[in-house]
């Protein structure tokens, strides 16, 4: 009976707060659906396709819209002009990371990615510098990536798994650190956090993964720790270790080892994941459209040839090769809804008043499948990157790293990984689907917070 009266009070407070909290600054906010008790506005949203369902409301209810997601209340922007104006033009006071009580149970507000004010700025100014000093946009860190493009086609050749040589190579997504960022349950839980304890499914199988990671860095960390030269830094481990020792004195110190830990594993997720998972559905939407590969790989011998490696140099006289690459990353709209933002202060936006700590909701799909700058928006076209005359055409809607103060770190190695590592394969390897191409499925397995292909297989056959 205790129990019950427990249980009775805990769901009254609920809903009472649930009450103040969507009462207090209505008037001032954008408009939106009218929510529930407790649930806000979930049952309006589709779990599996959140950015449709956002391009549903934003018919309703305009641009920049209200949504409650259980108790958390979030302002989504949806289109370019919207979009751009918040994260660009007010960079600044949107600049915030949202409330993730997900990657709150991760990361405890430490790292680069889902940190907020000084230690955010503090951590992503030394991120940046550290990457740039080893290299990042220069010729040295191409090198490597070339390294590694010759690793990766040199293990495709060794394989003998078929008599002719083929590689059998399996597009399954289930084992990544993202997969389950995109899940139903997921989405649940980290609306309702009070669940996280609970609540059974793939939320629980991200936590792990990124422990599992955390216990791999911290491994280094003791390596690096132990034959370390001050002098003479190796990788970004060191640099951060030396900060820390120059800073041991300081109590307000962001160099401390909690940092080191979770900025690393940002680094080292966000820089693999991402960009083996645009490898993966480039490789699908190629063997989807052969016509595609084709032109691609007339690119590659007309320019390249067969008898060097690929470089960076070489994309300014490969347009076509070019426009693929960005129409893939457009395509699949690897992170629709982005990663959340909130503002920093109280914002006046449009007419309306944002209040500090807000949530903002950013549908990057809007932009990415803008019907106007990318006509029909939802097929696979590399036309929608070049001109009449054939060349490379650039877009300002062009976002899948984001925009503005949170704009992915990595954005220029990311770019040139893509490009190096498909014309290498390309340049070597012809694509062969198990099915007829025109049977390919690529819609996402998951469409929430990340977009996943769906399982494939291909053969890789040597030239």
């Amino acid at each position: 009976m205790d129990s019950l009266v427990v249980l009775v009070l805990c769901l009254s407070c609920l809903l009472l707060l649930s009450l103040w909290r969507q009462r207090s600054g209505r008037g001032k906010l954008p408009p939106g659906p009218t929510p529930l008790p407790v649930i806000g506005n979930i049952l309006q949203i589709d779990i599996k396709d959140v950015s449709k369902s956002l391009t549903n409301l934003s018919k309703v209810y305009g641009p920049v819209f209200t949504l409650y997601f259980g108790l958390e209340r979030m302002v989504v922007l949806h289109g370019y002009e919207a979009v751009k104006e918040a994260l660009i033009d007010l960079g600044e006071e949107f600049s915030g990371r949202g409330h993730f009580p997900l990657a709150d149970r991760a990361n405890r507000g430490f790292g680069i990615i889902f940190s907020n004010g000084k230690r955010w700025k503090e951590i992503r100014r030394f991120s940046l510098m550290t990457l740039r000093n080893f290299g990042m946009g220069k010729r040295s860190i191409e090198d490597r990536v070339q390294e590694e493009a010759r690793c990766l086609v040199e293990e495709l050749r060794k394989t003998k798994d078929h008599v002719t040589r083929e590689y059998l190579a399996s597009g399954h997504s289930g084992n990544d650190p993202i997969t389950p960022l995109g899940s139903m349950n997921q989405m649940i839980c980290n609306n309702f956090p009070p669940f996280l304890d609970y609540f059974p499914g793939a939320h629980n199988k991200l936590l792990k993964n990124i422990a599992f990671v955390k216990s791999y860095i911290l491994e280094k960390v003791k390596e690096h720790q132990e034959s370390m030269d001050m002098n003479n830094p190796r990788d970004f481990i060191d640099c951060f270790l030396i900060k820390m020792e120059k800073e041991k004195h300081n109590q307000q110190s962001e160099f401390t080892i909690e940092n080191l830990e979770n900025t690393a594993v940002d680094l080292f997720t966000a820089g693999t994941e991402t960009t083996s998972t645009t490898l993966r559905y480039a490789l699908l939407l190629l063997l989807k459209h052969p016509e595609v590969t084709a032109k691609v790989q007339e690119e590659i011998e007309r320019v390249i040839g067969r008898n060097r490696s690929p470089c960076m140099q070489d994309r300014s006289h490969m347009p076509y090769t070019d426009a693929v690459v960005h129409e893939v990353q457009r395509y699949i709209d690897l992170l629709p809804t982005n990663l959340p933002h909130a503002v920093t202060c109280d914002v006046k936006f449009r007419n309306y008043l944002i209040p500090k700590g807000t949530t903002i909701l950013i549908s990057l799909s809007s932009v990415l499948h803008d019907n106007k700058e990318f006509p029909n928006p939802e097929m696979f076209d590399p036309r929608h990157f070049l001109d009449e005359g054939g060349n490379f055409k650039k877009s300002n809607y062009f976002m899948p790293f984001s925009a503005g103060k949170r704009i992915c770190v990595g954005e220029g190695l990311a770019r040139m990984e893509l490009f190096l590592f498909l014309t290498s394969i390309l340049q070597n390897f012809n694509l062969k689907s198990l099915v007829d191409p025109k049977d390919l499925d690529t819609t996402p397995v998951l469409n929430g917070l990340a977009s996943v292909p769906p399982f494939y297989q291909l053969c890789f056959i040597p030239v």
